[in-house]
């Protein structure tokens, strides 16, 4: 009575039983209906039958012409016993073989679905969830601004937000719980959500539409990388490389990381991309940049945004922009928020109906109602946060004027900071640095995240 556990060992409840049944001389006779029902391994075959000779139990098959009492019958459950383990051993292999082929195929091969993506079974393959995107998206860029994973944990979990649910196979629903920093970690590492899939080691193209763009997912990994464990702590930047994280190659897209050396007690920095430094000129030829030099010219163009009149203007208008941006954001928030208050409503007034019925397990019933209270009131919380920003804004002015006066005490505050300052205010301006190894030339983009007051 074994039903669900595989023949492959002999870690199976009802096997155990029938052994300790044998040890103490309760047994006269094993009767199986076929051999494989009772190991389908050699070796395990051979340590059972070392067990029925010691007790002299002999093994019977009434659908096999043996009988272990033998020698013949010995002979032939040997014989018949290692096709039982070949059979066993090719059906594995075929399946890992097919698992394998549909995986760098790029195909879904299985499993839960994450964040972002639903499962359409009849095709079997994954499908964007739009809503649940939105929030991906905004999982990476809260790691891009507040560099810690504990802090986007704290921010989702304040906003009321929790991690997938899905609906099983069976008709069960597993609803999805509160972020941790190993929760995030799990969604800002994972290459599926740029449309691939991993595979023994490898990045394949996957047949899922891709959330997020390779030059964010990049930047991520670039930075959880440098915050060591992932517990969001300052950067360890022993010279001050201020383009660290943020310099990449023009031309493979790898991140261009910082190195140094020594030479008379004097020290000489470069940035060298890192597809050339692990594997060989070969693979990339962008030489490496004096570091001194392209960060000074970094500096300038941030320092110019506040001495060029048009460029401010240009700040000017991006601001205002960004301005009337978030109010279509906050609103599909809030419209997000109401709908998860509304199923999270539902869910309770489920729960208080099982108490009143008592028909499963009061503890776990009340502990399922006590969280689900808990989401409700962060959901209610961040509903009302989220209407005050609404409210806010019509308020809110930035006043041009203002504005260019603020950029251009720039220069002057750079010369007094410290150079983990200068590094983190250059990470808050500029997204992202490409370097052209064609053309020489250095392309900035600025972060659109950036709130001017």
């Amino acid at each position: 009575d074994d039903g669900g556990f595989t023949g492959g060992n002999t870690e199976r409840p009802a096997l155990r039983r029938l052994l300790t049944d044998i040890e103490n001389g309760r047994i006269d006779c094993c009767v199986v209906y076929k051999v494989d029902r009772l190991s389908r391994s050699l070796l395990d075959f051979a340590k059972l039958m070392e067990v029925f000779d010691r007790q002299q139990v002999p093994f019977v098959s009434v659908t096999q012409q043996f009988n272990t009492g033998t020698s013949m019958g010995r002979l032939v459950l040997n014989v018949l016993l290692s096709f039982a383990q070949f059979e066993r051993e090719i059906i594995s292999e075929r399946t890992s073989d097919k698992m394998c082929a549909a995986r760098r195929k790029g195909k879904w091969v299985g499993g839960p679905p994450v964040l972002g993506y639903n499962i359409d079974r009849e095709k079997k393959r994954l499908v964007i969830h739009p809503e649940e995107a939105e929030m991906v998206r905004e999982l990476f860029d809260l790691y891009l601004e507040r560099r810690s994973l504990l802090e986007v944990a704290k921010e989702v979990n304040r906003r009321g937000w929790t991690t997938k649910s899905w609906v099983r196979t069976d008709g069960t629903r597993r609803e999805g719980g509160r972020f941790d920093k190993a929760k995030v970690q799990r969604i800002l590492t994972n290459v599926t959500y740029t449309g691939q899939v991993r595979h023994n080691g490898d990045i394949l193209p996957g047949e899922h539409p891709a959330i997020i763009d390779d030059g964010t997912f990049h930047r991520v990994q670039a930075l959880i990388e440098q915050n060591g464990n992932g517990s969001g702590k300052e950067v360890r930047n022993k010279h001050g490389a201020l383009l660290k994280g943020i310099l990449v190659c023009g031309q493979c897209g790898a991140a261009m990381g910082h190195t140094y050396t020594k030479r008379r007690n004097r020290l000489y920095r470069y940035y060298i991309c890192t597809t050339r430094q692990k594997q060989g000129r070969e693979a990339c030829d962008t030489p490496s940049l004096p570091a001194q030099e392209i960060e000074e010219f970094v500096v300038a163009q941030i320092k110019r945004i506040g001495q060029d009149p048009e460029l401010a203007a240009q700040v000017f208008d991006e601001a205002i922009r960004q301005q009337k941006a978030q109010r279509p954001r906050l609103e599909k928030e809030q419209r997000r928020l109401l709908r998860e208050r509304q199923h999270r409503g539902d869910e309770i007034k489920r729960l208080v109906a099982v108490l009143g019925s008592s028909t499963e397990p009061l503890a776990s019933v009340t502990k399922q109602l006590a969280e689900t209270e808990a989401v409700v009131a962060c959901l209610d919380q961040r509903l009302a946060e989220t209407r005050n920003e609404l409210a806010q804004l019509d308020l809110q002015a930035i006043d041009k004027d203002h504005l260019t006066e603020t950029l251009a005490q720039f220069e002057p505050l750079w010369e007094i900071l410290t150079e983990i300052e200068r590094t983190r205010l250059v990470h808050l301006l500029v997204e992202l640095a490409t370097f052209d190894p064609a053309s020489g030339e250095i392309t900035l983009r600025f972060q659109t995240c950036v709130t001017i007051r």
